[in-house]
């Protein structure tokens, strides 16, 4: 009798955890807690547990220094901590005059923080340090889940020690929330493939959906990546797997669209104008500025919008080196050669496990996603700031983490694993040396030692079958400090400076980048050019500014935070100055008021609110170019007695390009011919309640 046997290729190392793998029952949960899992060793879980506390730590350091950093979104906080139906649309004002132009679920921590903490810059900003810990505790669980502990250490530096990363998750832009909920979701769906959990692929589709109230679209991209793998590495049959994809996107739908369908729902007139829309209209701002526009340069209202053109537009040169620019190398870059690298051996290491292989569809899911995300980047030609890059931070970290522990696993096994470990780290210190050489003032020396401390562990890596255990530990350690040296440092600056403004950027510094101190470069570079000339900035092209340029609001801005230098354009990209003077007038009788002021573009009515507590309305929106309120709405309010001040200066004018018959500017020719001037500082009102 002869019998046959079916063999399997089994890749080495501990195996995946299950959900037996806790502590035995009857256990504390402080204890279970602390100790983790009865299969790890005892000092796992409480470094661990360090590690996020040291991440909390160093992103609340100095967290204050940013004062209320980006205004825009400071003011919408301070507006929902007082007003309900303000934190529920994202309203810039209590008053509820118009949104910012994004959907509102990233300023809803933050409302709820000013409401217990009260209005500061700490309670603001560290709704997002709490983010940052939340992100590196799911990116430690995923990567721990099948190639323990060390690579999910590993994968913690390289997440926190990003330096956009370390920028933005102690910002309040959306981005730090959208991060999060990506990296949730891809858990979500690594959970899901362990064992076909129809469960865990729905929370994968609640956390889209709740993405998509963050940042609209872009919670998109890595969609198709998550249900691609999802239905070709699933442990179940194809019908069932295909169902639930399906049930998963009905759960998307309902986590993201109940509140669009209210808001679509709602009487535009018992509801805030919505923001970054040129026809009031929620859908609009999702597919136009905010959606398509930003692929194709066509978005309607914006700064520079409908510039796209062949090889770049408005926002800098598109392609596929955009990621290791001037401007955005030293933001995201560091790890992106070794992670492709890694990617690659991973996938042909796993490439005759069967289709079910839980290891490679981990890596088919964070590639995936940092591929997608990394093309779409490169490519669109709408607006594109830096600071957008931290999207890719939770895709790269767990792709260096597993990859890395991969080949180490294999350096016995495959004679070519040392080697292809050997030119991700040679391609890490080479490109850490051309990254610090562009901010060599900054750091003297240190490009030198990441280039040849990298190239030394480089050999070693090479040779790392062959060697003992001990010196190959010693090679693999000189290895990570060459590659995160570069990145620790671009992020301890980061850390040691205080951001305000629009437009931020992470690190010193960089020849032909933006850089600069806060209120800058980091600080909100605003658009150079102020004579007419079209400016030009780390590599992107600006529009021409409104003849005249754009209204500049002096050299400090809220809680002694710089605004953007003389040239800048001052009231559109950053804070305005407040002076007591200016603020005294506008508490007078403000509860007389339903806006104690109204100011063309939101960073100047975000600064009068900031300072007053009172609500000031952004006329025409984040750029001064929305509609809303028209020149017979505006008039209408002053007639009933609505609004007590109308601040000159501020935003786009009267639209893109200055057009003379925007909404903006026949607001402001009205005023001016109207009412009664008063100057408070060195700031010009002008009296609503008193004719000229």
């Amino acid at each position: 009798m002869t019998s046959t046997t079916t063999t399997t290729t089994a890749l080495p190392g501990p195996p995946a955890a299950t959900p037996a793998a806790h502590a035995a029952p009857g256990t504390s949960l402080p204890r279970r807690l602390w100790r983790g899992r009865p299969e790890d060793p005892r000092w796992v879980r409480p470094a661990f547990l360090g590690a996020l506390l040291l991440i909390g730590a160093l992103y609340t350091y100095d967290l204050t220094a940013s004062g209320y950093a980006n205004s825009f979104y400071s003011a919408a906080v301070q507006a929902g901590s007082q007003s309900w139906k303000a934190m529920f649309f994202g309203s810039l004002d209590a008053a509820n005059a118009i949104t910012v132009d994004k959907p509102p679920a990233s300023l809803w921590p933050m409302a709820l923080s000013v409401r217990l903490l009260g209005l500061s810059s700490f309670a603001i900003l560290f709704p997002q340090v709490l983010m940052a810990v939340a992100t590196a505790g799911v990116l430690y669980a995923s990567v721990r889940r099948r190639f323990g502990a060390g690579a999910g250490f590993l994968t913690l530096a390289a997440f926190a020690l990003t330096p956009v990363a370390a920028l933005m998750f102690r910002f309040n832009n959306p981005d730090a929330a959208l991060a999060l909920l990506m990296a949730v979701a891809v858990y979500a769906t690594q959970r899901a493939l362990e064992e076909a959990r129809t469960r865990w692929l729905v929370w994968a589709g609640v956390a889209i959906g709740l993405a998509f109230l963050v940042k609209t679209l872009q919670a998109f991209l890595i969609l198709p990546v998550l249900a691609l793998v999802y239905v070709v590495c699933a442990p179940t049959g194809l019908r069932r797997r295909v169902g639930q994809v399906l049930l998963a996107g009905l759960a998307m739908v309902v986590a993201g669209g109940w509140w669009v369908a209210v808001v679509e729902l709602w009487p535009a007139s018992a509801r805030p104008y919505i923001g970054g829309s040129q026809n009031n209209s929620f859908l609009e701002l999702t597919f136009g500025y905010n959606g398509l526009g930003r692929i194709n340069g066509e978005e309607t209202g914006s700064v520079g919008g409908g510039g796209g053109g062949q090889g770049g537009g408005n926002w800098g040169e598109t392609g596929w080196d955009r990621m290791f620019g001037s401007s955005i190398g030293g933001q995201i870059s560091w790890l992106i050669p070794a992670a492709l690298i890694l990617l690659v051996a991973a996938l042909v290491v796993t490439r005759r496990a069967g289709r079910t292989d839980a290891t490679r569809a981990l890596f088919l899911l964070w590639g995936g996603s940092l591929l997608i995300t990394m093309v779409v980047f490169s490519y669109m030609q709408g607006i594109f700031h830096e600071y957008y890059t931290v999207a890719l931070a939770p895709y790269i970290a767990p792709l260096v983490g597993t990859g890395a522990a991969l080949l180490w696993r294999e350096r016995g096994r495959l004679a070519w694993a040392p080697l292809v470990a050997a030119a991700a780290m040679t391609a890490t210190a080479a490109w850490g040396y051309v990254l610090l050489n562009r901010s060599s003032d900054a750091y003297p020396g240190l490009k030198w030692l990441v280039l040849v401390g990298g190239l030394l562990a480089a050999l070693g890596l090479a040779f790392a079958g062959r060697l003992g255990r001990r010196p190959a530990l010693a090679v693999a350690g000189l290895g990570v400090v060459a590659a995160l040296a570069g990145p620790t440092a671009y992020t301890l600056t980061t850390l040691n400076e205080g951001h305000t403004g629009s437009i931020v950027t992470a690190g010193p510094a960089v020849a032909g980048g933006m850089g600069g101190g806060p209120g800058g470069g980091r600080g909100g570079a605003g658009f150079p050019g102020q004579q007419g000339q079209q400016g030009q900035q780390n590599g992107q092209q600006f529009p021409q500014p409104p003849t005249g340029g754009f209204p500049n609001q002096g050299q400090e801005g809220q809680q002694g935070q710089p605004t953007a230098p003389d040239g800048a354009m001052g009231g559109l990209l950053n804070g305005a100055t407040v002076s007591d003077e200016a603020k005294e007038l506008l508490k007078t009788d403000a509860a007389d008021y339903t806006w104690a002021a109204a100011a063309i573009g939101s960073q100047n009515a975000a600064s009068y609110q900031l300072s007053t507590g009172e609500p000031v309305m952004a006329i025409g929106g984040f750029n001064g170019t929305d509609p809303s309120p028209t020149l017979a709405q505006f008039k209408e309010y002053v007639a009933e007695g609505k609004i007590h001040y109308f601040i000159a200066g501020g935003g786009m004018g009267g639209g893109m390009g200055g057009a003379s018959d925007g909404t903006s500017s026949q607001i402001t020719s009205w005023v001016e011919e109207n009412f009664k001037e008063v100057t408070a500082g060195s700031a010009t009102f002008y009296d609503l309640t008193q004719e000229s």
